[in-house]
Parts: structure tokens; sequence; C-alpha cells
């Protein structure tokens, strides 16, 4: 399954129903870089069940500020809108779709 960039204007409708990971990330970000074929092996784990969503917190700052988002990446996952868990910084593939799999 492919990422979904999400921004301002489309968040709340990206998160709204089952179980989605939200990376916040910016493009100058060292740890971001890492982590982002992560996801996408994430992404292809979690087919079906749940998605995964980008946000870049330079353009979206507004989206950020509201999960209070001050390191990069934070990942949340959230469930039918709700935040319900957070990581911060590079995790491996097995973390990340543990904690998916926690709430679906």
């Amino acid at each position: 399954m492919a990422i979904i960039n999400a921004t301002d204007a489309t968040f709340k409708e990206s998160i709204a129903e089952g179980v989605v990971l939200v990376d916040f990330w910016a493009p100058w970000c060292g740890p971001c870089k890492m982590i982002a074929p992560v996801l996408e092996e994430v992404a292809d784990a979690v087919d079906g069940k749940a998605k995964v969503v980008k946000v870049d917190v330079d353009d979206n700052q507004t989206t950020a500020a509201q999960f209070g988002v001050m390191s990069i990446p934070t990942l949340i996952v959230f469930k039918d809108g709700e935040a319900v868990d957070k990581v911060v910084g590079f995790n491996p593939k097995e973390k990340l779709v543990a904690l998916i799999e926690k709430h679906l």
C-alpha cells in the first residue's frame, strides 16, 4: 500500500477511520530519512489492516502543533481519529508493526 501524504487540510480525513500510523517528519531530518524505507515496509506489512500517513511538519505546522510534536520523527498511532499511541525517533519495522497491531 502506498503511503499517504497528508496536509493540515486533509489530516482529519486521513485519520478518521481505522488504525493509522502517522509519521511527522521533515525533509532535512536525518533520522526521518532513515525511517522512510522502514515505513514503506510497514505499509506493506499492514496493508488492508491499517494505513501509514506522512505529515511534513515544515509545511503543516498546525497539525504538528495540535499533537505536540516537538522532535521528529514522531510517530503517532490513531484509531478512528483518536491518538492512542506514540513513539519518537527511529524504530525498526518489527516495533512499528507491533505498535500498529496492538490497536487493530
